[in-house]
C-alpha cells in the first residue's frame, strides 16, 4: 500500500465552495462571468483588495474596519498564507485607502457597529471537483454591521507556487474536526452572500464571541495558556460561543498546563459535541502506506485517551458506530481505498479491546481520497487533515 495526496473538498461543503464569489456581481448575469485567470499569489491579493475597496459604497470619511481572520473555506483552520494575507491587507488599507480605519477584532470595537472584513482563501480545481486542486481562490467581503448588508465584493484566483499553507499552531495542534455552525456562518457571508444582500444573523450574533474566540487562540500560540483557557471560557458563555473551537481551545489549553483529569474531560466534550452532529474526525497520524501510527511519542502520546473517550462516549450513548479511514492523494485509487479500510480497521480493533461485546456495534469503512478536506496533496502538517479517521454514528 501507499499513501496519499489531493482531491476535492468533502461533499458538504461543495454547495457552499460552488458559490460565486464576484465582486460586485449579483444575480444570473454575474453567475455567467468567467472566473478570473490565476495570477501569482500577491497580485492575485491585490487585486482582490482593490476590487473590494474601490467598489464599497459607504457613507462616512472615516469607516472603522476590522478583520475577522480569513480561513480556508473547506477546513476551518487559519494558516500562514491566511495570516500574512491579512497583514498584506492592512498595509493595503493604510497605503491607498485611508478613509478606513484598521481596528482590532475585539467586542470593544464591534459594539460600535464597524464595516468587517471576511475572507476565505480555498483550493479548488479549474478542471471541475473531481480533479486535484490547481488554483488557490480568494474570496473577499466588505459586512457593514449598520445595515446589515454586504457592501462590497472581491475575488481572485493565485497560482500555487510559494503558498505556505501550514496551519498555525492552534489549528495545527487540534486534534478533533468537526462541522462547525460559525464556520459555516462565516464561509456563507463571504462565498454566498451578494453585494446589498442581507447578512447571515448567524454570523453577526456570533461576532462578539468570535472575537473572544480569536482572543483565546493569539494567546495559545503566544503560550500564554492560563490566558487562553479564560478567553475560552468567557466566550463560552456568550451568545453564539457554545462553538467547537471553544471545545478544542479548552483541551489545547489543559493539555499544555498538565492538567490531565481536565483534558481529559475537555476530550470528551469534544467527542459528545462530534457524535451529537453524527461527524467526529479525528486526527490520528499514521505512517506513510501503513496502518501503524508515526514514530514520534509525543505526538502519540494522547492517542489512547483519546479512543479510550471515543469508546467510553459511544457506549454511554449505546450507538451503533460507522469508522470511517481517509488518505490524501498520493499512490492509485485502488490502493488508498485499502489502505483507507485498513486504517479504519485498525481503529476498531483498538476500540474493541475496551468494549468487545460492541462488535456488532461497529464496521469500518473507507472513502480513500474522495472526501478530501483541504486536497493540497503536500503529505505535511498543511493536509494532515486528509489523513484522518472519521466516527459516525448510525442506524442499529
Amino acid at each position: 500500500m501507499t499513501s496519499d495526496r489531493r482531491a476535492a473538498p468533502a461533499g458538504w461543503l461543495r454547495s457552499l465552495l460552488a458559490a460565486v464569489c464576484l465582486a460586485g456581481g449579483t444575480g444570473l448575469a454575474a453567475a455567467q462571468t468567467p472566473p478570473p485567470a490565476p495570477v501569482p499569489f500577491p497580485e492575485a491579493l491585490q487585486r482582490a483588495a482593490t476590487d473590494l475597496f474601490s467598489k464599497a459604497v459607504i457613507q462616512g470619511e472615516r469607516i472603522e474596519l476590522v478583520i475577522d481572520p480569513l480561513i480556508d473555506a473547506a477546513s476551518g483552520a487559519q494558516s500562514a498564507a491566511t495570516r500574512a494575507m491579512q497583514q498584506r491587507l492592512t498595509e493595503i488599507v493604510q497605503a491607498s485607502y485611508p478613509r478606513f480605519v484598521v481596528q482590532p477584532f475585539t467586542t470593544e470595537v464591534l459594539a460600535r457597529d464597524p464595516v468587517v472584513l471576511v475572507g476565505t482563501f480555498t483550493a479548488i480545481s479549474q478542471a471541475g471537483n473531481e480533479a486535484p486542486p490547481d488554483v488557490f481562490r480568494i474570496c473577499l467581503s466588505l459586512a457593514d454591521l449598520k445595515s446589515r448588508t454586504v457592501v462590497s465584493k472581491g475575488v481572485a484566483r493565485a497560482m500555487p507556487d510559494n503558498v505556505d499553507v501550514t496551519p498555525t499552531p492552534y489549528f495545527r495542534d487540534t486534534p478533533v474536526w468537526a462541522k462547525d455552525q460559525a464556520t459555516d456562518a462565516y464561509v456563507k457571508t463571504c462565498q454566498a452572500t451578494q453585494v446589498g444582500g442581507r447578512l447571515d444573523p448567524a454570523y453577526v450574533d456570533r461576532l462578539g464571541a468570535n472575537a473572544l474566540i480569536q482572543d483565546g487562540i493569539t494567546e495559545y500560540e503566544a503560550q500564554r495558556f492560563r490566558e487562553a483557557l479564560a478567553f475560552y471560557r468567557t466566550a463560552r458563555k456568550l451568545p453564539g460561543g457554545d462553538q467547537h473551537r471553544v471545545r478544542v481551545g479548552t483541551y489545547l489549553a489543559n493539555s499544555k498546563l498538565g492538567r490531565r483529569d481536565d483534558a481529559v474531560e475537555a476530550f470528551g466534550d469534544l467527542v459528545d459535541y462530534g457524535l451529537g452532529t453524527e461527524q467526529l474526525s479525528v486526527r490520528l497520524l499514521f505512517r506513510p502506506g501503513s496502518t501503524q501510527f508515526i514514530d514520534d511519542p509525543k505526538t502519540i502520546e494522547p492517542y489512547p485517551m483519546w479512543l479510550s473517550q471515543i469508546a467510553t462516549r459511544v457506549r454511554q450513548k449505546n450507538a451503533c458506530l460507522e469508522i470511517v479511514g481517509h488518505t490524501s492523494r498520493t499512490g492509485t485509487p485502488h490502493l488508498n481505498e485499502r489502505l483507507s479500510v485498513a486504517r479504519a480497521q485498525f481503529i476498531m480493533d483498538l476500540l474493541l479491546t475496551g468494549m468487545p461485546d460492541k462488535r456488532d456495534r461497529m464496521i469500518a469503512t473507507g472513502r480513500g481520497y474522495r472526501d478530501n478536506l483541504v486536497g493540497t496533496g503536500r503529505d505535511d502538517a498543511s493536509d494532515a487533515l486528509d489523513r484522518r479517521v472519521e466516527f459516525k454514528v448510525i442506524g442499529c
